[in-house]
């Protein structure tokens, strides 16, 4: 069932898909939200979701997990194989690592526990848009190749594209994310490819296509004890 777009002051607002089968919760969200300062189109169950992204390019998606028929995980997983570059924010009663680890293999970006405080997730809803924002605009250089976020390429100045694997652009893309900062295996692992030992190897082939000298990397390089780090021009 469809519910009505919530007033917008703008249609420059972020405009926010929240799908939840407790109705309670639903018009809850949907009031504080508009209240923050997004559109909000709320729905119950996923089929009802897929129709309304079908026409609509929503900024953001807010997700139960636990929905009827198709689940939220199945949904955002689906998108994910579609796709569909919507960010996602999965809502669960569960609170075990394991369970944050398969929403985050399913493609959303983070992951609350109910209950929660509705002031949290306004946060973190605006801090997923702010790094989409701001990753959607940047180009990072390495020597004579440069990388944009979301894409599965390098480009040569000479004009010629080195191909990435799915694997090495979510790897490229999550180091990216931190500024040049340090990212831990365990952190990669969660953030793309699944293992500490898969993260190596992306790693090692990411390099490959990277450096100049991939046995002595200049761009992707090792923090000893503590994880990798990206390095551009």
């Amino acid at each position: 069932m469809r519910e009505a777009i919530s007033p917008a002051h703008s249609q420059d607002l972020p405009h926010i898909l929240l799908v939840d089968d407790d109705e309670r919760l639903r018009a809850l969200l949907k009031r504080y939200l508009a209240g923050a300062g997004f559109r909000v189109t709320a729905m119950e169950e996923a089929e009802a979701a897929r129709r309304a992204m079908a026409g609509v390019a929503f900024d953001l998606v807010v997700l139960d997990i636990m929905l009827p028929g198709e689940s939220g995980l199945e949904l955002s997983a689906a998108l994910t194989a579609s796709g569909n570059a919507t960010p996602i924010l999965l809502l669960t009663a569960m609170d075990e690592p394991e369970d944050r680890v398969r929403g985050l293999e399913a493609g959303a970006e983070d992951y609350m526990v109910k209950p929660f405080e509705p002031r949290e997730l306004v946060l973190r809803i605006r801090t997923i848009l702010r790094r989409r924002e701001t990753t959607r605009r940047e180009t990072l250089r390495f020597g004579p190749l440069a990388w944009t976020a979301g894409r599965e390429s390098l480009e040569h100045e000479d004009g010629s594209v080195r191909r990435l694997a799915p694997g090495e652009a979510v790897l490229l893309g999550a180091l990216s994310l931190r500024g040049g900062g340090t990212v831990s295996r365990e952190e990669l692992a969660v953030m793309s490819v699944g293992s500490g030992r898969a993260v190596d190897v992306q790693v090692a082939r990411l390099r490959r296509k990277l450096e100049p000298d991939p046995k002595h990397p200049r761009y992707l390089v090792t923090i000893w004890g503590r994880g990798y780090a990206l390095r551009p021009d």
